[in-house]
């Protein structure tokens, strides 16, 4: 009775231990796994599936056993599994996971290996990496194949294989050309599909974006097609307008195809009689608008249009002076030829003790003076040295036109 006592109590006591703690089956050793002494480092590796792999699994590196399996867990529709490998272990960064087994019904085992073929080794698998679904397989499992061989065997699909057999050498006995033919052109195609590649990835990219830009305009496509039964009825209702413009337009097309073949022959002859006159008009050049010039202002240059009222164009004085006449004009008498009040022959000074001042005459921009002495007296004339234009004269030579 005592005894039974105890035990119950051991049981209800272990049972409390347990139930008070965090215990799980996987904290369990496993035997023949790996014990790893001295510093080691975890990665993850993610899986499509990890079939039945659990934690304390091995991690095997060319076949060897390094590390083992810590934890299985799955996010999204992905697996992941941590390994932990001690530091003595130097793989690349780009190595590759497989889900492996010992033998045909053992234990299930992750391998780790570098990357083959084209691929080459960079980098160093440190801790906290993660080796991501591209870089991970899982072998295929006894029970995959016995599935299979099941499907294939309780379906009825070995009594079929020599029906489709059969058919097959029937459609292809002398057909062989034929088939050849079809299988060289399926070639070409692919290849050629796989040649133009990046511009079909484009074309679709493109049509992705004009199938974006058209539901961004959704709703005025809407009100587009909403209105155009409205515009196919206002066409309808117009059509016989329409047939009838379209009929005046060939009319009016026809008429001018045998106006322009009628004058064909005169408008060839009007050219070829225009080609001297333009001709001698292009050899004409710049003489033809330099003729021009001339015409308003006849006949006097272009130029002397710049010369202002009360200017003098061209124009140079020569002053032949009587002194004798000069002196009858300014005194009034009528003087003697000979006799004692004859004028001297010599040249006369008269004393002018004091000279009148005589007001300069305005001199025009750009002339030069031209002096003389009569009588003591200094008289100075203007001359030009440029053109000028007089607007009175300019009236008088050309009633109606100089302004």
């Amino acid at each position: 009775m005592r005894r039974r006592t105890a035990v119950v109590a051991g049981v209800v006591a272990m049972g409390t231990v347990l139930t008070g703690c965090d215990f799980s089956i996987y904290s369990l050793p496993l035997p023949g796994g790996a014990k790893i002494k001295g510093p080691s480092y975890s990665i993850t590796v993610e899986f499509s599936d990890v079939l039945d792999l659990v934690p304390k699994s091995s991690v095997k590196v060319d076949d060897v056993t390094v590390g083992t399996v810590q934890k299985v867990w799955l996010e999204g529709y992905v697996a992941k599994v941590k390994l932990k490998l001690p530091k003595s272990v130097d793989l690349p960064d780009n190595s590759r996971a497989t889900i492996r087994q010992t033998s045909l019904l053992g234990e299930k085992f992750v391998s780790l290996a570098p990357p083959t073929g084209d691929e080459k080794p960079r980098g160093k698998l440190e801790n906290g990496e993660l080796i991501p679904l591209s870089r991970t397989t899982s072998n295929v499992e006894v029970e995959e194949v016995l599935s299979a061989l099941s499907l294939l065997l309780n379906g009825g699909g070995v009594a079929q294989l020599q029906i489709i057999t059969q058919e097959l050498n029937k459609a292809l006995t002398g057909n062989e050309p034929a088939i050849r033919s079809v299988l060289t052109q399926l070639n070409t195609f692919v290849g050629t599909l796989d040649k133009n590649k990046q511009q079909i990835v484009t074309a679709i990219t493109a049509v992705d974006a004009l199938a974006k830009k058209l539901n961004a305009q959704k709703a005025t496509l809407a009100t587009a097609i909403d209105s155009l039964p409205k515009s196919i009825a206002t066409l309808d209702k117009q059509r016989a307008a329409l047939v009838k413009t379209l009929q005046a337009l060939a009319k009016l097309g026809n008429t001018a195809t045998r106006v322009i073949t009628a004058s064909q022959k005169d408008l060839v002859a009007n050219l070829q009689s225009l080609y001297p006159l333009l001709t001698k008009l292009a050899e004409a050049g710049e003489n033809l608008p330099k003729s021009l010039e001339l015409l308003l202002t006849y006949p006097f240059p272009d130029a002397a249009a710049k010369a202002v009222k009360g200017d003098f164009t061209n124009l140079d004085i020569t002053l032949d002076v009587n002194t004798k006449k000069a002196l009858e004009g300014i005194v009034g008498l009528k003087l003697p030829n000979v006799g004692p009040n004859a004028l001297p022959t010599g040249n006369v000074s008269l004393p002018l003790h004091n000279p009148p001042k005589l007001p300069s005459l305005p001199v025009p921009t750009g002339a030069t003076t031209t002096c003389i002495t009569l009588l003591g007296l200094p008289v100075c004339t203007p001359k030009l040295n440029r053109s000028a234009f007089d607007p009175e004269l300019a009236k008088v030579l050309m009633p109606g036109v100089a302004k």
